[in-house]
């Protein structure tokens, strides 16, 4: 199996703020920061391309953004 680079240090990447979110989340009981600490641990494992695993993590990071703009 030949992973890229580039693939692995973005997942990489995007699931150590992932896993922060996730932390987060349960300590302070917050379900937005929890689902998408959950999701972006994930998808570095779903997703082949730099690209769509970028794609994917900043949605969620908008996602909490929105769900904390909207008090939730």
């Amino acid at each position: 199996m030949d992973i890229p680079t580039s693939v692995l240090v973005t997942g990489f990447l995007v699931s150590t703020v992932g896993f922060s979110f996730f932390l987060y989340g349960k300590k302070q009981a917050r379900l937005p920061q929890l689902v998408a600490g959950l999701l972006m641990m994930a998808v570095p494992m779903l997703l082949p391309s730099v690209l769509w695993i970028s794609v994917a993590g900043l949605a969620s990071i908008g996602g909490v953004w929105i769900a904390v703009q909207t008090g939730h």
